[in-house]
């Protein structure tokens, strides 16, 4: 006769799941409803509006939307799926709500987000639809910032420039930044960089292939701009492949301009003025 349940092996379970899981998925998982009751009056796990069973290894995103009766999105889940975030955003919860949703148990320091769904997703799920994240993001952040993280979400996601400009967006802000996602941006850092310079209606041709290797940015005909994310050129090997091709770069007629992560995060002004004296003598712009 098999082993009836305990309170703590549904603890565990629910510890396994990630620290919070639907109570019909408890459920179907074959712990009986007597068993679940026992761990709540036990204290071993508290029940979120009747439908959610949270263990204390709940992560505090997903106990938010929970507790809101939502599912995570906008920056939240941006940060929670590994999108690129740019420096200086409120680490904030957003939650997604549907219009007249209840509010019991919503945290006044939740953002909240009532639209009508883009993508439906299930009860089971806390986790509001990707292209729901990138309408409300659209929404929240300023035009630049919006565009590092929808282009990261290009990339994570797999999603291709022609797939979000079909996406039926509710916001002139999210058509517009469907229709600039290029897709090629390896990292926000490199968005941060060329979108502006595409909004000036500048020649940018990203992943160019020259002198053997691929070059993040080709603008005009001679000006090539290299970023330095941490994670692609830390090691030795890497840095000294980057000289030597910067030099033969350089030998072949072309202007090198490499940026790290430190000058477009935190030295703007100073990247700037420095692209507007390469371009001048490149594209022949005033600076």
């Amino acid at each position: 006769m098999p082993r009836r349940p305990a309170s703590s092996d549904v603890t565990a379970w629910v510890d396994a799941a990630g620290g919070i899981a639907h109570r019909s998925a408890v459920l179907a998982a074959g712990f009986p409803v007597g068993v679940l009751r026992e761990s709540v009056a036990g204290g071993e796990l508290r029940m979120v509006r009747r439908a959610w069973c949270v263990s204390g290894a709940a992560p505090g995103d997903l106990l938010a939307a929970a507790s809101a009766g939502g599912r995570l999105t906008c920056v939240s889940l941006a940060r929670r799926r590994g999108w690129w975030m740019p420096d200086g955003i409120p680490a904030q919860h957003h939650v997604h709500l549907v219009p007249h949703a209840s509010t019991t148990g919503l945290d006044a320091a939740t953002a909240t987000h009532w639209t009508r769904p883009l993508c439906p997703v299930a009860r089971t799920d806390l986790e509001a639809g990707i292209e729901d994240a990138l309408g409300h993001i659209a929404q929240c952040l300023s035009w630049n910032d919006a565009l590092v993280v929808w282009e990261s979400a290009a990339r994570v996601e797999a999603l291709a420039p022609e797939t979000l400009q079909a996406v039926p967006w509710t916001s002139v802000a999210a058509r517009e930044l469907a229709s600039a996602v290029t897709g090629l941006a390896d990292s926000g850092l490199e968005t941060i960089l060329f979108a502006p310079l595409r909004e000036r209606g500048l020649p940018v041709v990203q992943q160019a292939k020259i002198a053997g290797r691929f070059v993040d940015a080709l603008v005009g005909d001679r000006l090539v701009l290299q970023v330095d994310g941490f994670a692609f050129h830390s090691s030795s090997a890497q840095r000294t492949a980057d000289v030597a091709h910067d030099a033969e770069l350089r030998l072949r007629g072309y202007t090198v301009l490499r940026f790290t992560y430190r000058q477009l995060v935190h030295e703007r002004a100073g990247v700037e003025w420095t692209l507007q004296r390469a371009l001048a003598q490149r594209l022949h712009l005033r600076p």
